[in-house]
């Protein structure tokens, strides 16, 4: 069983990595769009808005992980 083991690779690393700033990026942006534009709109309108800045950083996430699961070179 032990020697199944294989350590995590600097892909996962470097996606983890990348996950974060995007986070942290996102969180600032969809931030600063929803207090400059959002606000102003009506409010049947905000709550798709609102909704598609909630989960539109799933999408480049999404990509973030598939790459850190893509094999490596034997």
């Amino acid at each position: 069983m032990a020697q199944d083991y294989k350590p995590p690779s600097l892909r996962k690393l470097a996606g983890a990595l990348a996950m974060l700033v995007l986070v942290v990026v996102y969180a600032l942006f969809a931030t600063a769009f929803a207090q400059g534009r959002i606000t102003e709109a009506s409010p049947w309108l905000q709550l798709p808005l609102y909704a598609i800045l909630g989960i539109a950083w799933i999408f480049p996430a999404m990509a973030i992980i598939k790459w850190m699961e893509k094999p490596g070179r034997k």
